[in-house]
């Protein structure tokens, strides 16, 4: 789930800043890939990494309501 969810949030993130910043350019692929792989290499790790600490927040959330 992890590695599907990076995957997915790092595309759409990275398109739509991508966009935003040169627009609807003949570079946009090339951009977009490029930062789309560089937010994919940061965001896979920190995801791993914060998961249990996701985890632990959401159960006490529940737990309390």
């Amino acid at each position: 789930m992890p590695l599907l969810l990076s995957i997915l949030m790092t595309c759409i993130v990275s398109l739509i800043s991508t966009l935003k910043s040169i627009g609807m350019s003949p570079q946009l692929t090339s951009q977009w890939l490029g930062a789309w792989g560089i937010s994919w290499l940061i965001a896979f790790p920190v995801l791993l990494l914060l998961l249990p600490v996701v985890r632990k927040a959401t159960s006490a959330l529940v737990r309390a309501a």
